[in-house]
């Protein structure tokens, strides 16, 4: 795989994504596409030399990074960049539960139209592989560890939206031989999650500035919680392992953790580096948010040769230290 577009690719995932592509290849093309609305420039700068076009500057594929600021809505621009790639990893999302309870149809809008749009330029320029960020989302409330042969029950609008773009998936493989992949991540955590609102970087946040750690419920919720390099090793296989075209996988590490676990971790990291701790404070437990989760990763493991090396406690002290080296 030589030219390669990544949407959404200035945020977490796809600045880990991009710097592991520009250590393992320096020929590889890479076409980001992103709108700026959570992803930052800065990040992306940290990781690689990139240089900026607009959709109608496209012309050929050039070594390294190129950013076209647009937003996966837009069809036109979907057509504009895929064409000539090898592969299209779609990253960009309207992430998290609780924003798409807020609002479901912005939900909705951006990661079923987004992810159709991409899907579609796919087919019109006979791209060889999609690999569509999803999560355990789709599966809803369900007696861990999930797999992918649960019959999904989404209870909150984002796993709805995520599992109607799987669907997408399913038919643009069974219809028209997109080699789709479908990848669901499990709590992806570590280095350039600056901007994320996931657990981990809120946690660390609030240590950082002196904070109290907001717990949701009675903290025995349990997450999959899957280190940043072992998840991009994840995507890698999604794009360039043959033979895996129409299927679904679940990215994790068959570990079940519990939120408090969590911050008891992040705050002995806290002492041993800052010398203080966080008060925990507990409110009014989330609509929408399962209660256990974590994934059997044996399909991924068979097929993808997917096996994660990153402990949590390893992972943690990793990420802990880079935001303190941000700070």
């Amino acid at each position: 795989m030589k030219n390669i577009v990544i949407t959404g690719g200035c945020g977490f995932i796809g600045v880990n994504l991009i710097r592991f592509l520009m250590k393992t290849d320096e020929s590889v093309c890479i076409r980001v596409v992103d709108n700026l609305s959570v992803g930052q420039l800065e990040d992306l700068n940290k990781v690689c030399t990139f240089r900026i076009i607009k959709a109608e500057e496209l012309t050929g594929w050039d070594n390294g990074a190129t950013l076209v600021v647009g937003d996966i809505q837009d069809a036109k621009l979907a057509d504009s960049v895929c064409q000539e790639a090898d592969g299209v990893v779609h990253l960009a999302a309207n992430t998290g539960v609780i924003p798409s309870i807020e609002d479901p149809r912005m939900d909705c809008v951006v990661n079923v139209l987004g992810t159709f749009n991409y899907l579609d330029a796919c087919r019109k320029s006979n791209v060889k592989r999609f690999v569509l960020a999803s999560s355990g989302a789709p599966l809803g409330e369900q007696e861990p560890p999930i797999h992918e042969e649960m019959l999904p029950r989404p209870i909150s609008p984002y796993g709805a939206s995520k599992l109607c773009g799987e669907a997408y998936c399913s038919a643009f493989h069974g219809s028209f031989g997109v080699e789709t992949v479908c990848l669901r991540f499990g709590n992806v955590y570590g280095p350039y999650s600056t901007h994320k609102g996931s657990v981990v970087a809120k946690f660390i946040k609030q240590i950082l500035e002196r904070e109290t750690l907001t717990i949701y419920g009675d903290g025995s919720q349990t997450r999959d919680f899957i280190y940043i390099d072992d998840l991009i090793r994840a995507v890698w296989a999604g794009v360039t392992v043959p033979g895996v075209g129409g299927h679904v996988f679940q990215i994790a590490t068959h570990r079940e953790h519990t939120v408090i676990e969590l911050a008891e971790a992040l705050n002995d990291l806290s002492g041993k580096y800052l010398g203080r701790k966080s008060e925990l404070v507990y409110e009014k437990e989330r609509k929408g948010e399962v209660r256990r989760n974590y994934s059997d990763i044996s399909k991924a493991r068979g097929m993808l040769g997917f096996e994660p090396k990153v402990g949590l406690e390893s992972g943690l002290e990793l990420t802990f230290k880079w935001f303190l080296g941000e700070s």
